[in-house]
């Protein structure tokens, strides 16, 4: 059995004082200032040998003191650059240059980075300032950079785990996967992966409409145990893909978290909110923040596209879903090629106004296993202009009325494609000019959005870059405080976009409690409305609700207008899916249907079949499947 630390530093001269892991990345550290200035394309040809990433850094006893390194930054960096914040972690020898124009401080082809670098001898990365200030990014970035000596040892404990069995040769074996829930059902998404080397759960979710035992995976059986746990990977932020993770640290898993860097963020305030909620509704959280800090000090973060080893025997990439911002399809190479995975987790398979439409081209792929939100043949999404237009003529109707427009929103990515919607209506004067209010956690996640535009299609990226932010337009205003919301209550016709999309917690509860009496008022559905939540029973028609305000129950009387638009939907339809079935590369053996009710499942993987003739699976939760 190979060391790949000891074969790595046998083809380098004797100047690396260590070697390190950071997660499955090697990190050398050198006392030689000319080799690390110039390594004569020595660490690049290890890259290619080992097919590894590899990169080179100065010992931390001759690094510049941070006072000189920042002084080096602001003479180095252009002034309009806009610097904003300098983090350093002296025992990784990282500085991190937080600014406003990263370009500027790149330099063509890295010329201003390799002057920092040369002259600080720390090794510089540049983080995009969000445009709209957003504390929970601020305090993640804080975390990360605290008590830095965790954090190394930490990375370099993954490191060993993944390297420990380290063997070019091929390793294979059974592979087999476990519904542990979003089995036949829309809501706590849990599914372990499990080789005879390696246990992986994908994605650890609530269902926020659910009922005691029934709001969680099934944790509590003999294949799950926390503590042989190697490595847990997220697809998206949405509390029903990642709100119990928090609660896994709690329980004692000390393993690392995979995720995109906008999904750690957004992840992090939901799991915050997710305790507020709870305490407003008088009931114990799960978790407490010290568990969301855990979680966020435990993840390693991926963009799009990049490649890297979780396990001995796997190896992960992340492509875009298009669902919201960071979403992640999540292709899994098992036993060096022997069989490929992918979890779509949600999925959008055409362009929003927001995001590109999902990646259907993938390197190998054997199995599928993907999400039936809107699976039915009943489920064929109109044209998302014909729904755009028939929300803005719902809004002119209702404004007329002098009523209020309640949207309920998911604060992660339907909230923002609602708010482009509007922008663009009302610069076209195709709404009236009223008050469009912004309440819940949608304004912090705005600002997660504006820190990674990246990861937004490019006609929002070059509106951020070029300083023409939509979601700082004039015409949205925040709601902070519950002074400010009683203005709102008390004032005249407005649109209000509130969280949660499911009136079950948040300040959409609110709205909804005192505007529903009001036959001048309308609430839009533009999401998913869970089975048993406070939404799915509006939608269908119940005239008088039981709501749970503070502790104390009340009866609502639903007099306003209800509409469900399910066009805008961050899911793909029933065509969008059969599409993707068809037009992903290389062609699956196999399409596991979940993330759905169980009408829709069925559905679905009936018409793949007829038309593919490819096997499908409709897993019930505690349903095993063998992939090998």
């Amino acid at each position: 059995m190979s060391d790949i630390l000891r074969d790595i530093q046998k083809e380098l001269p004797k100047v690396i004082t260590s070697a390190n892991f950071e997660g499955a990345n090697i990190v050398l550290y050198t006392n030689d200032i000319d080799f690390f200035n110039d390594n004569k394309g020595k660490i690049k040809e290890l890259v290619n040998k080992f097919k590894k990433r590899i990169e080179l850094r100065i010992d931390p006893d001759l690094l510049k003191t941070q006072k000189e390194t920042e002084e080096i930054i602001k003479k180095t960096a252009p002034e309009d650059a806009e610097v904003s914040n300098i983090l350093f972690d002296p025992k990784r020898s990282i500085v991190v240059i937080e600014t406003k124009k990263p370009g500027l401080i790149i330099g063509k082809l890295g010329s201003v980075l390799r002057e920092i670098k040369s002259k600080s001898l720390w090794t510089p990365q540049v983080q995009r300032s969000p445009a709209i200030k957003s504390k929970i990014t601020e305090n993640i970035r804080t975390v990360l950079y605290q008590n830095n000596n965790i954090r190394k040892r930490f990375l370099n404990s993954v490191g060993k785990k993944i390297y420990k069995e380290w063997n070019p040769e091929k390793i294979e074996g059974w592979i087999r996967v476990t519904f542990l829930g979003g089995g036949r059902q829309v809501g706590r998404s849990c599914i372990l992966l499990q080789t005879p080397q390696t246990k992986v759960l994908l994605d650890c979710g609530v269902d926020v409409a659910g009922r005691g035992k029934n709001k969680f995976p099934y944790l509590d059986v003999s294949e799950f145990k926390i503590n042989e746990l190697d490595a847990i990977i997220v697809s998206h932020a949405h509390l029903d893909h990642s709100g119990l993770i928090p609660y896994l640290f709690k329980m004692g898993y000390t393993g690392p978290v995979y995720m995109t860097p906008p999904t750690r963020d957004i992840s992090a305030l939901l799991a915050l909110d997710f305790i507020g909620v709870a305490y407003k509704q008088a009931s114990a959280p799960l978790f407490s923040s010290i568990d969301v800090k855990e979680m966020v000090k435990h993840t390693i973060c991926l963009n799009y596209n990049e490649v890297t080893d979780i396990a001995p025997d796997m190896r992960i990439t992340f492509y875009n879903s298009g669902h919201a911002l960071g979403s992640s399809m999540i292709h899994i190479n098992i036993g060096n090629g022997a069989h490929n995975l992918l979890y779509t987790g949600d999925m959008k398979y055409s362009r929003t106004k927001l995001l590109d439409r999902a990646i259907s081209n993938f390197p190998r792929l054997e199995t599928m296993i993907i999400e039936s939100t809107y699976g039915s043949r009943n489920d064929v999404l109109p044209r998302r202009k014909e729904s755009e237009e028939e929300l803005i003529q719902l809004i002119k109707e209702t404004i007329a009325k002098k009523g209020k427009v309640l949207i309920p929103e998911l604060g992660l990515g339907r909230a923002q494609e609602t708010m482009l919607i509007l922008e663009e209506a009302m610069k076209e004067k195709r709404l009236p000019k009223v008050p469009i209010y912004i309440d819940g956690m949608i304004w912090d996640i705005n600002g997660i959005h504006t820190a990674y535009p990246d990861f937004l299609n490019s006609f929002v990226k070059e509106e951020i870059f070029k300083e023409n932010n939509p979601f700082v337009s004039e015409i949205f205003q925040r709601v902070g405080s519950p002074l400010e919301r009683k203005e709102v209550l008390e004032g005249g016709p407005c649109i209000v976009l509130a969280t949660s999309g499911m009136l079950v917690g948040g300040a959409s509860v609110e709205y909804f409690r005192h505007f529903a009496s009001n036959k001048n008022n309308t609430i839009c559905f533009v999401c998913y409305q869970g089975v048993g939540s406070l939404g799915r029973q509006v939608q269908e028609g119940v005239k008088d609700v039981h709501m749970n305000i503070e502790g104390k129950e009340e009866i609502i009387h639903v007099n306003m207008l209800v509409f469900t638009i399910t066009g805008l939907t961050a899911h793909a339809g029933r065509n969008e899916l059969l599409e993707f079935a068809n037009k992903s590369q290389p062609r699956p053996n196999r399409i596991i249907i979940n993330h759905g009710e169980q009408s829709k499942c069925l559905d679905l993987a009936s018409s793949i079949y007829k038309l593919h003739h490819l096997e499908t699976n409709v897993p019930r939760n505690l349903e095993t499947i063998r992939l090998r």
